[in-house]
């Protein structure tokens, strides 16, 4: 209208594809500079230390995806972090080129991208399990049990809390997703009253 702009949409999906894809090309990169180098059991350490960086640290997440921090001290600060953790030095140079490139963001797609290329390596399934309340040890052993029944493959768990769920488990196995939790039977209960209300 008055010297408005026409200002243009970018949809959330779009977002995480780009991430997805950016994540997608360092993955294959990586995932074939350790396999040559005969590494992937080290490779698979790094993304465990990683991974529990991701989930424990707030500071560690800010650090990776805040625009606020420019490219150098991004780069300082996740080489000086990746040194304290011991990460292999392909990692290192790694993390250090996104920190260049400000691709940092999509460290957590990286990490499962290539949790899931090494799982796909040893004839493995990577699932991801979120659960109200930590599962057992012999819980997750049944529940790996079960989980190789149905895919035909060997299920490596990865587990994380949720306690909005209330009960019952949200199991992620590639794209296929069984969704047990109380929380979405509530939801559904919701939405089934409304049709009928």
């Amino acid at each position: 209208m008055f010297g408005r702009k026409n200002i243009e949409r970018v949809h959330v999906s779009e977002t995480a594809s780009i991430s997805t894809g950016i994540a997608g090309r360092y993955a294959t990169a990586i995932f074939e500079l350790a396999k040559d180098a005969k590494a992937l059991d080290t490779l698979e350490a790094d993304l465990t230390l990683l991974d529990d960086a991701l989930s424990s640290s707030a500071d560690f997440r800010d650090l990776i995806s805040s625009p606020l921090y420019s490219r150098s001290a991004q780069g300082d600060a996740i080489a000086a972090i990746a040194s304290k953790m011991g990460l292999s030095d392909l990692l290192k140079n790694t993390l250090g080129l996104m920190a260049s490139k400000r691709r940092l963001f999509v460290l957590p797609q990286l990490v499962g991208e290539l949790r899931a290329r090494i799982a796909d390596e040893k004839g493995e399934v990577v699932a991801e399990v979120t659960s109200a309340t930590k599962l057992s040890a012999d819980q997750e052993k049944e529940l790996a049990k079960t989980l190789k029944a149905r895919v035909g493959k060997d299920v490596n768990l990865k587990s994380s809390v949720d306690e909005n769920l209330i009960g019952g488990l949200v199991v992620k196995v590639g794209s296929r997703m069984i969704d047990t939790s109380i929380r979405s039977k509530l939801a559904a209960l919701q939405n089934t009253m409304k049709e009928v209300g």
